[in-house]
């Protein structure tokens, strides 16, 4: 008597609430419903947030070329299938837009036209009160009479997708976003957005590769590309791209390294195309490979392990190309925020990038001997002051080591007290991008309790964010200790 097989369907209601965690942050997750977008072919892609309390929203209007009602439905399907084009590919694990969604909000909803004569859309969502309801894997179709102008006013003149996220509850954080703190939370979340994508996509904005420029909207605003390795300036240095060919398993694929020597602060075109180049990471962490897959980056800065982070090699950026055929060799994550430097490519890799980094050393160097000695408390040259020894070059600002020194630097201006925004500022600066997370949370609860009294100075009068251009989401005051 032979042996029977069963079929184990998982628990949606388990299941798609444990994928919700995969690690997506706000900007990761928009740049993997953008690259869906641009494999449909658009050439515009507007992304619009609105804060409204529990009716708060984000979406991503295309002008690809759309869907059928089929599609759409495939799309939707966790582990969806489809054929890709193995060179050019920017989707995978057929996850994306499920995942990324998913991770932000409880409600997705996509419609889609494909038919440039008539206006006919096709719409579904996954619900996530409805999944935890039944456990099921249904997917609720909205009729035409039920859909929302959100959903239908941007196909009604071409083709292309909408994806409508609503509740946000991962997104911002709270089951009933109210209150003008989660407004500045999602500004600065959009600041972060477009820094994101801009960087990400910089090879789609600018039209490199012969391909047709892409545009992206963020609330209206068009995104300008963030080249990592300004090659708009004059005084960028490059070294000669070096091609390696891989054979992972039997799937055959090119590994291009093309390294840039960035230019020092002096040699810059101006002071603004200088703090442009420092990147959201600043100098020190924008150092390293910048790894991208069919043009689309997946990882910016840092040196896979390879090396340090190094201040005498923070000019060296490395562009490290690799065909979509080599996931599996470079281990890229369903997010596709990482990949792994396969073994077999370790040594090659550092013998590549030897020269970049002896170049990059050597204009440090340069940097170094025109600059001018660093300055005393009481303005004159010579032994600086102690907190003042980890000096950011680039910026000319005072780097501490530790918060007792920000607390001597910052005594000077403000004699006998802080903001609660410059603390935020101060220590948003220094952290890891991971450490930030936290210190926005603490420093969040100590605004909602913290009350001004008549005697502190209102953080209104102080620059906004100190300097940097953006308005920190947190007011209040910290008296210092």
């Amino acid at each position: 008597m032979g042996k029977k097989n069963h079929e184990l369907i998982p628990s949606a209601r388990r299941l798609i609430s444990s994928l919700r965690d995969m690690g997506y942050d706000f900007p990761a997750a928009v740049a993997d419903i953008v690259d869906n977008s641009i494999e449909a072919g658009a050439s515009r892609i507007e992304i619009d947030v609105r804060t409204d309390a529990d009716d708060s929203w984000v979406r991503i209007c295309d002008d690809g070329i759309g869907m059928k009602p089929a599609q759409v439905r495939e799309a939707l399907r966790y582990g969806a299938t489809r054929d890709y084009d193995e060179r050019k590919a920017l989707g995978k694990f057929g996850l994306g837009l499920k995942t990324a969604s998913m991770s932000q909000c409880q409600h997705l909803l996509v419609a889609s036209r494909s038919n440039p004569k008539q206006p006919q859309i096709s719409a579904y969502a996954w619900d996530l009160a409805h999944i935890m309801e039944t456990d099921s894997w249904e997917i609720l179709e909205i009729g035409a009479r039920e859909q929302a102008d959100l959903l239908r006013e941007p196909l009604m003149t071409h083709t292309g997708t909408v994806v409508l996220w609503r509740r946000l509850d991962r997104m911002l954080g709270f089951k009933h976003p109210y209150g003008g703190m989660v407004k500045k939370r999602l500004a600065t979340m959009c600041v972060e957005l477009e820094e994101h994508l801009a960087m990400v996509f910089h090879r789609y904005l600018s039209g490199e590769g012969g391909r047709r420029r892409l545009r992206i909207t963020v609330n209206g605003k068009s995104l300008r590309a963030w080249d990592p390795f300004v090659r708009g300036e004059k005084a960028t240095a490059s070294v000669p791209p070096i091609v390696l060919h891989y054979d992972h398993d039997g799937v055959k694929g090119i590994v291009t390294i093309e390294p840039y020597v960035l230019p020092h602060q002096n040699e810059f075109s101006t002071p603004a195309a200088h703090a442009a180049a420092a990147g959201s990471l600043r100098w020190n962490r924008q150092q390293g490979f910048y790894i991208y897959r069919a043009d689309r980056m997946v990882q910016s800065g840092g040196w896979s392990n390879l090396r340090t982070l190094d201040e005498h090699t923070k000019l060296a950026r490395v562009a490290v190309r690799f065909d979509p055929r080599l996931d599996e060799a470079f281990r890229i994550n369903v997010a596709k925020m990482r990949v792994q430097i396969p073994r077999q490519l370790r040594e090659q890799m550092e013998q590549a990038i030897a020269p970049v980094i002896k170049m990059a050393q050597a204009a440090y160097r340069r940097s170094q001997s025109t600059a001018a000695p660093p300055a005393t408390e009481g303005g004159k040259q010579g032994v600086a002051h102690p907190a003042e020894k980890q000096r950011d070059s680039e910026t000319n600002r005072v780097r501490p080591k530790t918060l007792a020194d920000l607390k001597v630097v910052r005594s000077s201006t403000l004699h006998h007290m802080w903001t609660i925004e410059e603390l935020l500022f101060e220590l948003e600066r220094v952290a890891t991008k991971e450490e930030r997370l936290v210190v926005r949370a603490v420093l969040e609860r100590l605004a909602a309790i913290e009350k001004p009294n008549e005697n502190q100075v209102r953080d209104e009068h102080l620059p906004a964010g100190r300097g940097n251009g953006r308005e920190r989401p947190l007011r209040g005051q910290l008296k210092h200790a």
